[in-house]
């Protein structure tokens, strides 16, 4: 540990007015995701969140310097020991002279995006839309938050750009005062001071600004204004669209569709490629075929569907799935193979599903599902889904179509009821879907509950004769099951008490979306009495496992009286912890009381003998519950010793 009298490190100051511009361009690439982060924070929310994660790319793209010469002055580096200490979490970067380049042009430049414009002066770069990076047809936007990230966003949205910029140098960057006002100052602010007094009146949430809600680098996607979009082009594209179809129609055969449809053109002239593509091969199981079999999983479900007999249809799905053609548009579930079907697959359902027409196929490792617009020769897809070991309980639903943002399900022929519950309402009764051939009602989807706030997360309950589970919509083929309870004897969801214990936590549901999720465990492994008498906080750890195995998330939360979400205190991919393998899990927060008071809580699951903690806060404790007094932005390391003997890692 560096000694408080030892002497700082080297970097570029006002007196040492250059950097090299080879470490600058390091530096960018290493730390860009950060340097993204920085300057979305720091750009005024007025813009938009589809503009500023583009122009957060666009500052960060353009904070090098386009002549190699070495670069002008950099803010002063060094600082006390204070600031050192508060810095040790940046891993070298406030030593870092072409770092700290680039992160004060980004920061120049994002506060120059919130000036308004002056008649009498040309707009400055930063101040215009970017050219580059651009997608046509999209909004862009970070994952939603929980209400802790809301609020914190609505308050630093009423800040002025200077005072943004000094929270985020704060909290993101873990700078103290000082340093502050000479990386502002030298991003062009007149008043720092000013800039740090306006900056005290957020409360000090600095944790949330590592959240996906502050990530320009993960992002979601949605259309544009359709309907304006197609008003405006609808004119200039009439004609050409035009002499396009009389051209297609022209080469094509009676009805539109070719016999392979989008598929591409030709393929391998051999008896296993013949039959994999010949209609009238396809396995059916008999409709009462599961009430007798060994085993019930999607093996065993039978043909429906309107269209189960449109030769045609089913020729087109076979052939897309052999050979996708460029205007296909293909998905896959991670872990999911993409190939054509080694031999004739199963047939779970050919019909009309709102505007399209649906192909559902089986071939024991995979469901695929081809669509084709009912209207039309353009906009097939194609979507792949590994459910490989599937039983009973996950083979009980199949996505079957999603339409202005609801989704429609098959269900298994063993399913009797179907309704819709939301999960932040676990008192509410359930609403009933209806069932018509296997097919429900539409739900309400992710893509319309991760838009803005979380105000609803709403998922599939299903009953049959054992039972009752909940299934929830992760943008995949298959959803996954939702389960309570310690690892490796989880329970179904379809009690009050375990609707309840989903409630504060279903929001983070997105977080584990288009991953490839067989099912999502939540467990409520500890609950820990608070400090300065406020009550009780219960620690939950939700564990995602996948088709493939790999891949697996970890989430422990934090859920404190009186909140209606649970705040993420640790996560992590790929670890045995709070799974069947190993059900031990050890997480800590940094918490204030009413009282203003700040402590490190640490729980670990149950097996526990001790606690500690190293680092910023030094504590041990016996049993698995760790409270400790503590310093705001404080940083620790848990450690953990099981009954017995073993030793655990604080999660994340």
């Amino acid at each position: 540990m560096q000694s408080q009298d030892a002497a700082p490190p080297t970097a570029p100051s006002l007196s040492n007015p250059s950097v090299d511009v080879d470490r600058a361009e390091a530096a960018l690439v290493e730390h860009y995701p950060r340097l993204v982060r920085l300057a979305y924070l720091v750009l005024p929310p007025s813009l938009g969140r589809n503009r500023r994660v583009v122009t957060a790319h666009a500052l960060a793209q353009r904070a090098l310097p386009r002549r190699r010469a070495r670069a002008a002055a950099v803010p002063a580096q060094n600082g006390g020991a204070h600031a050192r200490s508060r810095s040790r979490a940046g891993d070298g970067r406030e030593s870092d002279s072409g770092y700290a380049y680039v992160r004060c042009q980004v920061l120049r430049t994002a506060l120059e995006a919130g000036l308004p414009l002056k008649r009498a002066a040309w707009p400055k770069r930063s101040q215009l839309p970017p050219l580059l990076p651009l997608v046509w047809g999209l909004r862009l936007f970070p994952h939603s938050g929980g209400a802790d990230e809301l609020a914190l966003d609505q308050r630093l949205s009423a800040l002025s750009g200077p005072a943004r910029a000094a929270y985020v140098l704060r909290g993101l960057e873990r700078l103290a005062d000082d340093r502050v006002r000479r990386v502002l100052a030298a991003a062009g602010v007149d008043d720092a001071d000013a800039a740090l007094r306006e900056a005290d009146g957020v409360p000090a949430r600095y944790a949330l600004l590592d959240s996906p809600e502050f990530d320009p680098c993960s992002l979601q996607a949605r259309p544009t204004d359709l309907v304006r979009r197609r008003q405006h082009t609808r004119a200039a594209l009439a004609a050409a669209a035009a002499l396009a179809v009389c051209g297609a129609l022209f080469g094509l055969p009676d009805g539109g569709w070719s016999p392979d449809g989008p598929a591409a053109p030709g393929y391998a002239r051999n008896p296993a490629a013949e039959t994999a593509l010949d209609p009238a091969r396809l396995t059916r199981v008999s409709p009462t075929a599961w009430e007798s079999a060994s085993r019930t999983d999607f093996s065993v479900w039978p043909a429906r569907g309107d269209l189960t007999g449109d030769k045609a249809l089913l020729r087109r799905a076979l052939a897309v799935w052999a050979r996708p053609g460029g205007t296909v548009q293909v998905s896959a579930t991670p872990g999911t193979p993409s190939g054509g079907p080694a031999g004739p697959p199963q047939l779970l359902y050919a019909g009309t599903v709102d505007s399209a027409h649906v192909v559902i196929l089986y071939d024991g490792l995979r469901i695929v599902r081809y669509a084709e617009p009912k209207d039309g020769d353009r906009g097939a897809a194609l979507d792949f889904a590994r459910v490989d070991g599937a039983g009973r309980d996950e083979a009980s639903a199949l996505v079957l179509g999603r339409s202005d943002g609801n989704v429609r399900y098959l269900t298994a022929p063993w399913v009797k009821k179907a309704a819709e519950r939301d999960l932040l309402e676990p008192d509410a009764a359930a609403l009933g879907l209806g069932l018509t051939g296997g097919v429900t009602g539409p739900l309400a989807g992710p893509a319309l509950q991760t838009t803005g706030r979380c105000s609803s997360w709403r998922v599939l309950e299903v009953t049959d004769n054992a039972g009752t589970r909940l299934l929830t919509d992760l943008g995949e083929l298959v959803p996954a099951r939702l389960t309570t309870g310690r690892p490796g004897s989880g329970e179904e969801t379809d009690g009050t008490r375990a609707l309840r214990a989903w409630a504060p936590y279903a929001c983070s549901l997105a977080a584990m979306r288009s991953a490839g999720v067989r099912d999502v465990n939540a467990w409520a492994y500890a609950r820990q009495p608070l400090p300065d008498a406020s009550g009780a906080a219960d620690w939950v750890c939700t564990r995602a496992e996948t088709w493939r195995g790999g891949g697996t998330r970890v989430l422990a939360q934090f859920h404190t009286p009186g909140g209606r979400f649970g705040a993420v205190a640790a996560k992590a991919d790929d670890v045995p912890a709070c799974g069947p393998r190993d059900p031990h899990v050890l997480a800590g927060v940094l918490w204030k009381s009413r009282a203003g008071n700040w402590y490190l809580l640490a729980a670990g699951s149950p097996g526990t003998s001790s606690v500690g903690a190293t680092g910023g806060v030094r504590a041990t404790a016996p049993g698995n519950l760790l409270t400790a007094p503590a310093a705001q932005g404080a940083r620790a390391e848990l450690r953990g010793t099981l009954e017995d003997g073993r030793r655990v890692s604080g999660l994340g």
